[in-house]
């Protein structure tokens, strides 16, 4: 017979862990636009002309880049630091 999801216990953790998580996101909010500042710089640095094109290009996946790895990684960290891996393995071992 299916199980429902385990509800984690304490929203107290899981509220610290989104803190912790939108903070890590501002944080790397900040890197994504330096990274890509940075990755404008050294490409207008060889001396020929940069298309427009190009920038949108270097912004979208230099900058989305950045951020889609974070907010992956993130949720990952997230997952394990509010009890939802903790009640998934207890919830297995009661089905063995």
């Amino acid at each position: 017979m299916p199980r429902h999801d385990p509800i984690p216990p304490g929203i107290q953790r899981t509220a610290e862990a989104w803190s912790r998580y939108k903070k890590l996101m501002s944080w790397m909010s900040i890197a994504a636009v330096v990274a890509v500042l940075l990755a404008l710089i050294w490409l207008k640095s060889n001396g020929q002309p940069m298309p427009i094109h190009m920038a949108i290009a270097t912004i979208a996946g230099v900058g989305l880049s950045v951020l889609l790895g974070t907010a992956l990684m993130g949720l990952a960290y997230f997952s394990s630091h509010s009890g939802h891996d903790e009640e998934a393995a207890r919830s297995d071992e009661y089905q063995d």
